[in-house]
């Protein structure tokens, strides 16, 4: 599927945010960060805000999901967001 930039909007939590132009949730793909009612969620939520809020992405669409989000890798400037997730997350 095609790569986009998009500038993102809005971060759900650890692993979905939205974007300015896309009507879909994004989701990292290959990316489980706890739930955002829990601590480790919210420190996730927050990692993922520091990285790409407000900044310009380039979304690699992969899939969609069952609950309609566009699951993706992301980067920023050849960097991948969802590798810096799982790292921070403790999955790498």
């Amino acid at each position: 599927m095609a790569k986009r930039q998009e500038t993102v909007d809005k971060v759900i939590d650890g692993d979905t945010f939205v974007t300015k132009t896309r009507k879909r949730y994004v989701r990292l793909a290959n990316v489980h960060a706890p739930e955002a009612n829990t601590q480790k969620g919210k420190e996730a939520t927050g990692h993922l805000k520091e990285l790409i809020y407000g900044k310009k992405v380039t979304v690699q669409a992969l899939a969609i999901d069952i609950y309609g989000r566009v699951v993706a890798s992301v980067k920023i400037d050849g960097k991948s967001i969802n590798a810096a997730m799982n790292r921070k997350l403790g999955r790498v």
